[in-house]
């Protein structure tokens, strides 16, 4: 027994043995089998958590395997990820492939079996192993670009719909409080993606935030405000925008105030 875990089976003298390693991965746990050839069962099932003692454990167990050794699991969204760079530091073979794959697999050699288990599991995604052996590509470097590119992408796209979510549901809100508010600049949206009309309605809020505090004061704040955010509209060029109510609106509202 080698640091709590039972040492790997002796090699038959002119025979290389294949290890099938299959890990079914989900958050913060594994569950690994480990089969050869004929049904061969090299270890049951067993439970790994994804902490750095116990995959460091399972990478040397695996390792000391005697013969060609293949691990594959299946892409679990990112609870795969810590499992897979175990073993790619290791420079243990090692793939991760698309669980429709495996579970196609599986229904053409069992179609009547529907057990669903980790330990099942591990056992189908290791015999799919000892199956595909010569068909399986071992994870690269590539791989790892392309995973993180279409993490970034997705999370791109999630932030952008949450931008024009959120920027909705304030225009929705400025209906109520400061109808028109979002359209009294035409400013291009600035590098941080910021915009000055977002900026505006942060100081200015509300309708009376401008009605109530006469023409005068409301010019001095906007020329603070302006300052305050650097921007390349003065108070005279906002006032004068073509299409623009703002300086009506300011007139009628102090006569009715």
């Amino acid at each position: 027994m080698r640091n709590g875990w039972p040492a790997a089976n002796l090699s038959l003298e002119g025979y290389l043995m294949l290890n099938a390693v299959g890990i079914d991965v989900s958050k913060g746990k594994s569950t690994v089998a480990v089969l050869r050839p004929a049904g061969e069962i090299v270890r049951k099932p067993f439970h790994v958590s994804h902490s750095v003692k116990e995959l460091s454990e399972l990478v040397s167990y695996v390792g000391s395997l005697d013969g060609e050794t293949r691990v594959v699991m299946e892409t679990t969204g990112h609870y795969h990820e810590p499992v897979l760079k175990a073993f790619l530091d290791a420079g243990i073979f090692v793939s991760a492939v698309n669980p429709s794959l495996i579970k196609r697999h599986d229904s053409d050699e069992n179609p009547l079996r529907k057990v669903k288990s980790d330990p099942a599991d591990a056992r189908k995604i290791a015999k799919y192993t000892l199956d595909k052996w010569d068909y399986l590509r071992q994870h690269s470097a590539m791989d790892t670009t392309r995973t993180q590119l279409k993490t970034l992408n997705t999370q791109f796209h999630f932030f952008m719909q949450q931008k024009v979510s959120l920027k909705n549901n304030l225009i929705s809100l400025l209906d109520l409080t400061y109808p028109g508010a979002n359209a009294l600049f035409d400013s291009p949206v600035r590098s941080d993606g910021s915009e000055k009309w977002v900026d505006y309605v942060h100081s200015f809020w509300h309708v009376d935030c401008v009605r109530k505090i006469g023409l005068k004061t409301f010019t001095e704040r906007y020329r603070n405000f302006c300052k305050h955010h650097a921007s390349r509209v003065g108070l005279k060029s906002f006032l004068t925008l073509p299409g623009r109510s703002l300086l009506s609106f300011l007139r009628i509202s102090f006569i009715n105030s």
